[in-house]
């Protein structure tokens, strides 16, 4: 008796195309970040300002769904906050890149200070080394931005970014094609 794939798994195999070819681009999208990190870095403050401008937006459209004045007052607040700072971030990226940058070191500095904590908590377990070790380097990353800033802000967006883009499409790339091989193992 034969087994044919079912039609689940054949839609799957399709798809996985697709998700191989995202993880070809988002890997080849990285690489091109880290190679222009200033340029990248300004793409990335105008789509933050984007996000700000659409979210200040739906803010407003909220407050008028709210029924107590305090909250409608605040919905208004901040919704006219997320549209001034993000008309800002797309009109003017490089000083918006300055300050995204520098949010970021604070961001990593925090970042850092939760993982040491995180690691005392965790001592006595296995991998707890892992979690020290992860917020000394986040500490390390934190204190280079903060200490080359504002020049830091040519590299570190765009970097990052990059960064993350070419280990998110490789980590696609692994799991589309080991679901690839084990739905053609199984037919």
């Amino acid at each position: 008796m034969s087994s044919s794939p079912s039609p689940l798994a054949g839609i799957v195999y399709k798809s996985l195309g697709w998700s191989v070819a995202l993880s070809i681009l988002l890997i080849l999208f990285g690489l091109i970040a880290i190679a222009a990190p200033g340029i990248s870095g300004v793409g990335v403050t105008i789509f933050v300002g984007w996000l700000l401008i659409v979210s200040g937006v739906f803010h407003l459209i909220f407050a008028w769904k709210v029924h107590t004045t305090g909250r409608k007052v605040w919905e208004i607040l901040l919704g006219i906050v997320y549209l001034i700072v993000g008309i800002d971030l797309t009109l003017h990226p490089l000083s918006g890149l300055l300050t995204l940058t520098l949010a970021l070191a604070i961001y990593l500095l925090f970042e850092s200070a939760f993982e040491f904590i995180l690691a005392i908590r965790l001592h006595p377990a296995p991998g707890w080394g892992w979690t020290l070790f992860d917020g000394i380097i986040t500490l390390l990353l934190a204190f280079m931005v903060w200490r080359t800033w504002p020049v830091s802000s040519v590299w570190a967006i765009g970097t990052l970014v990059g960064i993350s883009m070419v280990f998110s499409g490789f980590s696609r790339l692994m799991l589309s094609l080991t679901t690839r091989r084990l739905i053609s193992a199984a037919a």
